[in-house]
């Protein structure tokens, strides 16, 4: 049956040439491949985030009057609904901790080398853009501590010199954060940033498949002066199989998590009440929120948090352009980059588990 059903797709498709990359492609295997799992276990969240979402969707309702009372439905009166909720929400924040995890093992593993910097360009672009995809899906639920937390990060928006007040108010769609800002971060969160994500992610999956895996510099070396020491398995069957492995860890993961940990949904918001008092953002925005609280309210004549936006806004511009750094550096500013790799990694950590304690 299957080889009548692959005849007839390979006699109007052309099958077997659509199906040779996958082939012929082989992945590097050494001690330090499993790493190479993480990119297919935050695409594998990914997935699944589509699949809840489109779920959810059939039943939420974008307005300020209306959206906490549709996810209460969806939890209370839909056959299976906290679970589908709940598990949209942790596998997002599965994939955005896979999502990290995975740029720093691009880096220690330094895989931005040339010819791979539009890879790795293509790559943290996705990062930020499911940062966003966190940023925008907060507020969906319209809760207190939802709205409280949008508020307090479109206001740091603001302090950007210049452009900071329009992108603000382009953001909540006026002053302030009303039903105009759950339409908007709606629509940023089911069409405008799917459908970026979609195209990075195709051009981020094509350069892959085009340039191959890398594998860590003093292995290279090794492989080139020996070549008969290369080692590499085929990525169909053997590789994607152990990726499937990965996914179903995940899975579990999500689906333990999902059904232990059930997502609440909270109060539902009011503008009129004060904001509750220790309010945090999600915890992949917690260093960042963190230093700025530590930042000093004026540093010369600049004020503090202005200063702390722009620096975070120049650190990820450096980080965009990272590898056309070390393509031009000697070695002494690439050890220098290493160890910047290692702070970043640091500070990230120490900063949001200090921001998670902090009160």
């Amino acid at each position: 049956m299957f080889a009548t059903l692959r005849h007839w797709l390979d006699e109007r498709f052309d099958w077997d040439d659509l199906t040779a990359p996958l082939r012929h492609k082989t992945v590097p295997s050494h001690r330090l491949s499993y790493w190479y799992f993480l990119g297919g276990i935050t695409l594998f969240l990914f997935g699944i985030q589509v699949a809840t979402g489109i779920l959810l969707l059939l039943y939420y309702r974008p307005g300020a009057n209306e959206a906490f009372e549709s996810v209460q439905y969806i939890m209370t009166r839909v056959q299976f609904g906290w679970l589908i909720r709940s598990i949209h929400s942790w596998s997002a924040n599965l994939m955005i901790f896979t999502a990290f995890a995975h740029m720093f093992s691009v880096l220690f593993l330094k895989a931005y080398r040339k010819p791979r910097e539009l890879t790795w360009v293509s790559g943290v672009l996705l990062l930020f853009l499911v940062m966003g995809f966190g940023f925008s899906g907060y507020l969906l639920p319209w809760n207190t501590l939802a709205f409280f937390a949008t508020k307090v990060g479109t206001e740091i928006t603001g302090q950007v010199p210049i452009i900071g007040k329009p992108i603000m108010i382009f953001l909540r769609g006026g002053e302030e954060v009303t039903g105009a800002t759950l339409t908007r971060f709606f629509g940023f969160h089911v069409a405008v940033l799917p459908g970026l994500a979609t195209v990075l992610l195709m051009l981020h999956l094509l350069l892959v498949q085009r340039l191959g895996i890398s594998v860590p510099p003093k292995l290279e070396a090794q492989w080139n002066a020996n070549p008969s020491a290369k080692s590499q398995m085929q990525f169909f069957p053997n590789f994607l199989l152990r990726e499937m492995m990965a996914w179903y860890v995940a899975l579990a993961m999500l689906g333990v998590l999902a059904a232990v940990f059930p997502w609440n949904l909270g109060v539902k918001a009011d503008p009129f009440v004060p904001a509750p008092a220790g309010i945090k953002p999600e915890w992949y925005f917690l260093f960042m929120f963190q230093t700025l609280k530590l930042i000093p309210s004026r540093v010369w004549f600049v004020d503090g948090e202005v200063l702390g936006v722009l620096g975070f806004g120049l650190v990820g511009l450096a980080w965009l352009v990272l590898p056309f750094f070390e393509s031009f550096s000697s070695s002494h500013t690439k050890r220098r980059i290493t160890q910047f790799t290692v702070f970043a990694f640091a500070y990230v950590a120490g900063m949001s588990v200090y921001g998670y304690l902090a009160k």
